[in-house]
């Protein structure tokens, strides 16, 4: 007799992990629930086999959005946009959450490598991301942890006006390493590019209508 496989089922090839989640119609389980129309106007809670029918007189689907509210949510809408719209919300906040960038120093970094670096650190908080700060020791620089801890401190002052760290440095193992967030989100930096982008490349004025 076969046995039960220790895997997890996966969606459906292509599907994303919100897209196997979503119920809608004859799939939804509740036997009443909240209703938002098309326009976006409250209906209130309805019977499902109410909010079924509004949504057929509308040529539309009925989307649970909310399972887990009570009653369970669901909006009258067409379900392929709804789709495409929560993909696109999905790949916004993937594209404005922060990344963690990291810049590596050395015991024995020069100083054109380190300003280098430093400016690397700059950029990357500018445009909104986390910068981790580290300095590894060979396992002979382990006796000068003071001075690799000065180096970092250093680094932290000159990141100072552009980002802030979560904590105080800390050495674990042979890495001593300080984590900053940026002063400015992805989101708005993201609204800044392009409101300078906007001013930089004006549109031209259109001629006036006869």
């Amino acid at each position: 007799m076969a046995g039960t496989s220790p895997f997890k089922s996966r969606p459906p090839y292509g599907k994303r992990p919100w897209e196997s989640a979503i119920r809608k119609n004859d799939r939804i389980r509740a036997r009443e629930v909240r209703v938002i129309g098309p326009e976006g106007k409250q209906l209130g809670i309805l019977p499902i086999s109410r909010a079924l029918q509004l949504a057929r007189d509308c040529g539309l689907d009925l989307i649970e959005i909310s399972a887990t509210a009570n009653p369970p949510v669901c909006k009258i809408a067409d379900f392929g946009k709804y789709q495409y719209d929560e993909g696109k919300k999905q790949k916004h906040q993937k594209d404005t959450s922060p990344k963690l960038k990291e810049v590596k120093f050395r015991l024995n970094i020069e100083a054109h490598d380190y300003e280098t670096k430093i400016k690397h650190g700059i950029a990357f908080l500018q445009e909104g991301d986390k910068v981790k700060v580290a300095l590894s020791f060979r396992t002979r620089e382990m006796e000068r942890q003071g001075f690799g801890m000065d180096i970092v401190r250093r680094a932290i002052n000159d990141l100072a006006d552009y980002g802030t760290p979560d904590g105080e440095p800390r050495l674990v193992g042979r890495e001593i390493s300080v984590v900053f967030s940026p002063k400015i989100s992805a989101a708005k930096r993201k609204q800044i590019t392009a409101s300078e982008h906007k001013a930089d490349n004006p549109q031209p004025d259109l001629p006036p209508k006869h």
